[in-house]
């Protein structure tokens, strides 16, 4: 016996030895993958460009000086559908097809295009949108609220009810416009597309909001009440650039506006119907411009007065408005326009009370139309301020940070970012 205890301990002792020599080794930690950027445009609906300048927004102010900013162009007519259209197109209105806020087209009689009647392919067609071009690349892409984003682009709608599209194509994740949807939740929901696996993980992504549009409309662009919106969709940009980061994901953020913003008061009011008769015409749109259809075989009457001299408004005939508005060949434009001074409106009658105190649709190159700019990221060098350019050309830059072929037939090109990526 007590020679077998030594020989015992000696055979556990190397089969100990033996089993620390073969028993695997801890698995090495993950590997993080690095994310590839995606490329994010956001609209701050109404954010005039020197609003900046107000000192209430420092996350954007940030971005501007970590990479490119400029007062921008926005293209004729300053509204907000047309706008939002040539950003993602690189097509002014003219061409684009979305020529106002609200048009009738005589292909279709029995149908009017408006702001919350607006799914029909249709009046869209005309001119294809950045996350189509993206989609037909093999880019997945993603958009919350971006006007026109909800139309299955290219398709045709059939007539009745459900209205089912055919042959359309939508980014494959979208959010129809809801205006009670809170900024944040709108960030939320972005972040929650960038989280995903990159199998799913969109790379071209647009967020929109509405926030500044609507106090600049009701207070007026000088309004505290317009100052504290500022602060608060600021604050939700930091929301957005903090998820980001949280998430590791480098992101190409392009911050743009559709237009700016001018006082406005009834007290400066030109009345259409002081102007002209009304049994002379039928007046379809009203505010910082008049548009307007003579009835059949009162042409010549209504021309008579509405074509002179008048304070504060300059009316034509659609062919003859000034070739530098790029406007006027589409046959979605009414036969007359009148556009008022800035900070003027035109009305179907006197204003008997205050209406909003601030607007846009004005002559494009006016100082309150020029829309905020700027742009920041991994592939944006930071260059500061950069001279002005018109909204035609943030498509094109939209094709160079997704690596898309410059398309041809546009009416903006890349031009104005030429040395500005890296």
């Amino acid at each position: 016996m007590p020679r077998i205890r030594p020989l015992l301990a000696l055979l556990l002792a190397l089969g100990a030895g033996a089993h620390a020599q073969t028993a695997a080794p801890p698995p090495a930690p993950p590997v993080a993958v690095p994310r590839a950027p995606v490329t994010i445009l956001v609209s701050i609906d109404g954010f005039r460009a020197d609003y900046l300048a107000r000192g209430v927004t420092p996350n954007l102010n940030a971005l501007a000086a970590e990479g490119i900013s400029a007062a921008m162009h926005p293209s004729f007519p300053s509204k907000t559908f047309p706008n939002h259209w040539t950003l993602v197109t690189g097509m002014r209105p003219d061409r684009s097809g979305i020529v106002s806020n609200n048009m009738e087209d005589v292909a279709r009689p029995d149908q009017k295009f408006t702001m919350d009647d607006s799914k029909d392919p249709f009046w869209w067609n005309a001119a294809e949108p950045i996350w189509v071009t993206a989609e037909k690349a093999g880019i997945r892409s993603a958009t919350m609220f971006w006007p026109g984003s909800n139309v299955a682009w290219g398709g045709t709608m059939a007539k009745d009810w459900p209205n089912a599209v055919t042959n359309g194509v939508r980014p494959q994740d979208w959010w129809p416009f809801d205006i009670v949807v809170p900024a944040s939740q709108r960030v939320n929901g972005v972040i929650d597309w960038i989280r995903r696996p990159a199998a799913t993980r969109p790379r071209l992504v647009t967020l929109y909001f509405d926030n500044i549009d609507t106090a600049g409309h009701t207070y007026g662009p000088g309004a505290p009440e317009t100052t504290q919106a500022l602060r608060e969709i600021d604050a939700t940009i930091g929301l957005l650039v903090d998820g980001l980061k949280q998430l590791g994901q480098p992101a190409n953020l392009v911050i743009v506006a559709d237009h700016g913003m001018a006082s406005t008061s009834r007290t400066r009011t030109i009345a259409i119907d002081q102007i002209a008769n009304p049994k002379d015409y039928r007046l379809f749109e009203s505010g910082p411009f008049a548009s307007l259809f003579a009835v059949p075989g009162h042409e010549k009457r209504l021309e008579r007065s509405l074509l002179r001299p008048h304070d504060h408004l300059q009316c034509w005939r659609k062919a003859e408005i000034p070739a530098r508005f790029h406007y006027g060949s589409n046959p979605r434009i009414p036969p007359y326009f009148c556009l008022a001074e800035i900070g003027w409106l035109t009305a179907k009658t006197t204003p008997k009370k205050e209406g909003d105190l601030g607007n846009h649709g004005y002559d494009n190159m006016a100082p309150e139309m020029a829309a905020l700019f700027v742009a920041a990221g991994p592939n944006i060098r930071p260059l500061g301020p950069l001279p002005s350019f018109d909204n035609v050309d943030v498509e094109p830059l939209l094709r160079d940070l997704l690596d898309l072929p410059a398309a041809t037939g546009l009416d903006g090109d890349d031009a104005p970012f030429k040395g500005v990526l890296k």
